[in-house]
């Protein structure tokens, strides 16, 4: 079965799946948020097979997330630097770790959004839960612009 493009979709959700959509993606950019650049330090992490970590590194660095940056020569080794656009999917990694503690870990959070300085707990969601922001959000929908084509609702059936 081939897969199917969306890099030409007007979406932008479809266009960012294009990019980061498969799941080793995601935890690749997770670590390289929480400072892991060597190719030995995702491998260890992710306990994800060489071959499979190659070419997610690849295409993350094709797709302009993340830069490869050689440290050795004998032996060649690269080293993979967060791009500003890599650095600008942390909100997105934050949404889903607080998604994630709220709704898959009745354990309890496993991992935690903290103060740099203080070390204090911070609510990721916070800014969103407050009343008036809610309710600004719910008056608010997502509206397809001139570049794409119309986005259209189900209709709703009558009787």
């Amino acid at each position: 079965m081939q897969r199917k493009s969306f890099g030409k979709m007007a979406c932008p959700i479809a266009r960012s799946l294009e990019r980061v959509g498969e799941w080793w993606s995601i935890l690749i950019i997770r670590d390289a948020l929480h400072g892991f650049t060597r190719f030995d330090e995702f491998q260890q992490s992710l306990n994800i097979a060489p071959n499979m970590l190659s070419r997610r590194l690849s295409a993350l660095v094709d797709a302009g997330l993340l830069e490869r940056r050689r440290y050795s020569e004998r032996p060649p080794r690269d080293e993979y630097i967060l791009t500003e656009m890599g650095r600008d999917f942390r909100p997105v990694i934050v949404a889903m770790f607080a998604w994630g503690n709220r709704h898959f870990a009745p354990e309890g959070a496993s991992v935690l959004l903290v103060d740099k300085k203080t070390k204090a707990v911070a609510d990721p969601t916070a800014s969103q839960r407050t009343r008036r922001r809610y309710e600004v959000i719910r008056q608010k929908q997502i509206a397809a612009q001139p570049s794409s084509r119309p986005l259209r609702r189900r209709k709703r059936r009558v009787g």
